[in-house]
């Protein structure tokens, strides 16, 4: 037997391998009510994910190389973007693409500092942390109670001079109001950047969110749509905004090649840029103030198995969704039950409950008895009003209208599960939880009656 044969042997009995351990150490387990936690969020793997990690792990290439290339493409391919670019996180994606509006490349419609960009007041703060960063100003807008997402009637308010972007996140996998951001954008040539990181597989009028503007955010954590652990992905419309997300994201960077190869341009010592004397090495150039942010070959051949599953996982996250809202549809006086966007399909991420001021209970409590007795995992709606956050406080911004309701959310909004690891069980579990509470405290506060309660 030649060397070859003997690894490429040895390598099918370690896949074949490997993929009956995972189903063995990492398949589902028996659900047990009030024993068994329910997760708000998780990642679902298996044997396929598994096979691919060693895959890759034996190939011992341990940047970007033959799956990162793969799942790029066929990531593209799935979001309707023109092209993709994977780097290391969803917050590093949005921070790419932010600092991509800076760039010289744009010439005179480069953001500069002091310019602003509009976006909501509630949310994950790394949707708006890169345009601080970058020495834009957030213009901050009110949230629509029900969809979570941005209040649109305040755009025209909020428009001046300085306005030169909106970056907004889908709110929970629902997307925010394309037609009318969509038009205001192009009215007032703004860029727009779509945060898509709880909401990949979302459409807005049968069209893939993403695409409306010219870059797209993707989170790729265990708790998202498919993860490969950390990781994310910017979503880019244009070939300009390609080539500048690439070289931020690769040190800056002016040259183009691909990790291990030289000389794709085919002169790579017959440029002269900046003050560099002619001919110095095209590998050394750096055209843009950049980082490493790239993920690793082994992160990409989990996401490739993922990205199999996507169709899958987005139809279980509908349907959980459907069961919850079904579920708790008796519990509007307690409750504003979500909705979705008009137009729109999401790929939900989450089930959002926002408690009626009529409540005679506080969300703590309720969050508290979910948890700790009845193991139904909960999480607020992220940062809740950015606003009042403590890195917050002393930042150049501007508000436009009332945050009223962004206050509610910080106050009275919480989520559980629908990601696609739960079953019927575990849904019947946290509807159960949920009544059980709210009729709980109903008797308790039932008024008095001869005696009697």
């Amino acid at each position: 037997m030649t060397l070859a044969n003997e690894l490429a042997d040895l390598r099918a009995q370690i896949l074949e391998l490997s993929e009956r351990y995972a189903e063995l150490a990492h398949g589902p387990k028996e659900f047990v009510a009030n024993a068994t936690v329910v997760p708000p969020s998780g990642k679902v793997v298996g044997a396929a994910e598994m096979r691919n990690l060693v895959d890759s792990c034996l190939d011992l290439w341990l940047t970007t190389g033959r799956f990162n290339a793969q799942f790029e493409a066929a990531l593209a391919k799935t979001a309707g973007a023109r092209r993709t670019l994977t780097t290391n996180s969803g917050s590093s994606a949005n921070l790419l693409a932010v600092t991509a509006l800076t760039s010289h490349v744009l010439g005179d419609k480069a953001l500069k500092p002091g310019d602003e960009v509009i976006t909501c007041a509630t949310g994950f703060p790394t949707t708006v942390n890169p345009i601080i960063q970058n020495q834009l100003v957030p213009v901050f807008l009110d949230v629509e109670l029900g969809t979570y997402n941005i209040d649109v009637t305040h755009l025209e308010e909020a428009l001046t001079s300085r306005t030169r972007a909106i970056v907004i996140a889908h709110a929970l996998g629902n997307p925010f109001n394309l037609r009318v951001i969509s038009a205001f954008a192009k009215k007032h040539d703004l860029f727009l950047v779509e945060d898509c990181c709880d909401a990949l597989g979302a459409t807005y009028q049968g069209q893939k969110i993403g695409t409306f503007g010219v870059l797209g955010t993707l989170s790729f954590y265990p708790a998202h749509h498919i993860t490969m652990g950390e990781g994310g992905a910017v979503l880019c419309n244009s070939t300009i905004f390609k080539r500048i997300v690439e070289s931020i994201r690769d040190w800056g960077r002016d040259c183009y090649c691909e990790p291990g190869k030289d000389n794709t341009c085919n002169k790579r010592f017959e440029w002269q840029l900046g003050d560099l004397p002619m001919g110095y090495d095209h590998k050394y150039t750096y055209s843009h103030l950049g980082y490493n942010l790239k993920i690793t070959d082994m992160q990409a051949a989990i996401g490739i198995a993922q990205l199999d599953r996507l169709q899958d996982f987005i139809a279980a996250r509908r349907a959980n969704w459907r069961y919850l809202r079904n579920g708790m549809a008796d519990l509007e006086d307690v409750f504003i039950l979500p909705e979705p966007t008009s137009d729109s399909e999401p790929s939900w991420f989450g089930f959002c409950l926002t408690l009626r001021p009529e409540a005679r209970f506080e969300r703590e409590d309720m969050m508290r008895y979910l948890n700790e007795t009845r193991k139904v995992g909960t999480r607020l709606l992220f940062g809740g009003n950015l606003l009042r956050q403590p890195y917050m406080l002393g930042r150049a911004h501007r508000v436009v209208g009332s945050l009223v309701n962004s206050d509610v959310v910080m106050n009275r909004t919480f989520w559980v599960g629908v990601y696609p690891g739960l079953t019927t069980a575990h849904l019947d579990h946290i509807i159960t939880s949920i009544h059980d509470f709210i009729n709980d405290r109903r008797q308790k506060s039932m008024p008095y009656s001869n005696g009697i309660r």
